[in-house]
């Protein structure tokens, strides 16, 4: 056998359908040649993007389109390769199209969004999240699902069309520190100069608390004469978004403590019942 006729040889021969030593092996090269294109993307993507800090986020989204829109060339030279006419394969499966469309909305919708937040990017690996009242950090994005790591050390499949149609809080959006909130009600007898001092010097204590921005110092305020307390809030700004619950825990155990040295009331609803006897 010359090595024309090996080429021409036919490994699968059935019905109208033939695939030949020569097509498989331009399979194959299709195949190596689509992954080496991908690794040099890959590189050159991460080597260009990284440069801008404020782009730098966005290289994953960027390669992870070019991926998908060269295995769709790929797959379309595969079985261009194998004789198939990829305008009549649409053609033929118009109506199957359309009747999986209609079962799979939902799917479809979840790919689309998926879509957009590459295209837009929106949102990126690592960003930290809020969805539904549930705080994580995005790990990977997918066409139809994105990975969520939450503060539980639980991942979540999130359906990529929660991230378009419902409202999610984007704490890395900006890349700047972020300003959180403390509330205390103390007793209407205490002395309210001495309480803002203690407020802003537990605050100010966390290492995690900024302090050496001039605008970005912790401020306490009033906000509220409750029904039993006079309600104090302390704003604060930090870089650590994640594990801010912490930050904030840390700070009222330093509240209770300083209060407590310094004899200080945080009161409870109190109501008095007066039993009438018949």
């Amino acid at each position: 056998m010359s090595f024309s006729e090996f080429l021409e040889y036919h490994l699968i021969d059935i019905g109208n359908f033939s695939l030949t030593v020569s097509e498989l092996f331009f399979i194959v090269v299709i195949f190596i040649a689509t992954w080496i294109l991908l690794f040099l993307i890959k590189r050159v993507v991460v080597k260009t993007m990284s440069k801008n800090k404020y782009v730098a986020g966005r290289q994953y989204s960027v390669f992870l389109l070019v991926r998908y829109l060269v295995w769709i060339i790929a797959l379309v030279l595969i079985i261009e390769t194998i004789g198939v006419k990829v305008t009549f394969l649409i053609a033929s499966s118009a109506a199957l199209l359309v009747g999986l469309g209609l079962g799979l909305q939902q799917i479809f919708q979840d790919i689309v969004s998926g879509i957009f937040i590459l295209f837009e990017g929106t949102i990126k690996v690592d960003d930290i999240l809020d969805v539904g009242g549930i705080v994580g950090k995005i790990k990977e994005i997918r066409l139809r699902t994105s990975t969520l790591l939450t503060r539980d050390g639980t991942v979540l499949i999130i359906p990529n069309h929660k991230f378009v149609n419902e409202n999610v809080i984007n704490w890395s959006h900006n890349l700047k520190p972020t300003r959180f909130r403390v509330q205390v009600g103390v007793s209407y007898t205490s002395d309210e100069v001495q309480v803002r001092d203690i407020l802003y010097q537990c605050a100010a204590e966390h290492p995690e608390v900024i302090n050496d921005h001039p605008k970005m110092k912790p401020i306490v305020r009033i906000i509220d004469f409750g029904d039993s307390a006079i309600v104090f809030e302390i704003l604060f700004w930090s870089h650590d978004m994640f594990w801010i619950e912490n930050i904030k825990s840390d700070i009222r155990f330093k509240i209770r403590e300083k209060f407590r040295e310094e004899g200080i009331v945080i009161p409870f609803p109190q109501r008095d019942v007066h039993m009438i006897q018949q």
